[in-house]
């Protein structure tokens, strides 16, 4: 699994400004302009987190590995998705496990297991 970065701005966000810099509500956004916009937004959370981690690091606190694994935490793995998702099929009859999301993500996660 890739990590997914938590700070992403929402579709309707990104169209605002498309609108507001260009003055025309109906003009949609282009993919590159897209992938900038939430590169800088990224980039200006990860400096805000860094700019705080450094403060407390100053102030002698040491809680620093506490908010980086909350304000980024890590994507779940395969496992625990499949984990997650035979909890989900408890509740369920096994033929509703055929047509679900849920029986990929076992599958593929049984798949790892011969490698």
């Amino acid at each position: 699994m890739t990590d997914q970065h938590p700070i992403t701005p929402p579709p309707d966000l990104l169209h605002q400004w498309a609108t507001e810099y260009r003055g025309n509500p109906g003009e949609s956004i282009g993919e590159g302009k897209k992938y900038i916009a939430i590169q800088a937004a990224r980039w200006g959370a990860d400096a805000e987190l860094e700019a705080c981690c450094g403060l407390l690091r100053q102030l002698g606190f040491d809680v620093i590995s506490d908010l980086r694994a909350a304000r980024r935490p890590k994507s779940p793995s395969l496992k625990e998705l499949a984990l997650a998702a035979l909890k989900r099929q408890k509740v369920r009859s096994v033929p509703s496990l055929i047509a679900t999301e849920d029986c990929d993500t076992i599958r593929k996660a049984l798949e790892q297991l011969d490698d």
